[in-house]
């Protein structure tokens, strides 16, 4: 295993601009004055999930970190899920954004930062992406948590 501290070295060459980037580059792409914060967010499960195929096709991804990233995917591919997006709407995605993220936290454990940036679509960085997700998705788990709980213990 390698420390975090170690730098790894990339390199893409033009061949390497890869279709979901360049999909993405058309719809997240601001035009002049406007922010582009409401695409980020909207872009953040597809980033996430393109970033788990992706360190599954990376052979300096252990096998391990590559199972956790197959049951990810599987779970955002799955049509079973804990919050169907076919009920719930857009609401449905917020399951599997918890799943994603947690995934790619545990991922985190097992390849350097740095393999997982170089597979980074999205805006920003790939690791505070990581971080805001799973933090989210442990707030809401606290939030619904704390509210049940008082009713179970009556």
């Amino acid at each position: 295993m390698r420390t975090r501290d170690e730098s790894v070295t990339i390199d893409i060459d033009g061949r390497e601009r890869r279709l979901y980037d360049r999909m993405r580059a058309a719809v997240a792409s601001p035009r002049p004055g406007e922010r582009s914060g409401l695409r980020d967010l909207v872009l953040l499960l597809p980033d996430l999930t393109v970033l788990l195929f992706r360190l599954l096709r990376d052979e300096r991804v252990p096998l391990g970190a590559k199972g956790i990233a197959l049951l990810g995917v599987g779970y955002v591919l799955s049509p079973l899920d804990l919050v169907p997006e076919l009920v719930f709407g857009p609401i449905g995605l917020l399951d599997d954004l918890f799943v994603v993220g947690a995934a790619l936290s545990r991922i985190l454990n097992y390849v350097h930062p740095d393999i997982v940036r170089s597979h980074w679509s999205g805006q920003g960085d790939a690791l505070d992406a990581i971080q805001r997700a799973t933090g989210w998705a442990e707030g809401r788990v606290r939030s619904v948590v704390g509210r049940f709980l008082p009713r179970l213990s009556r």
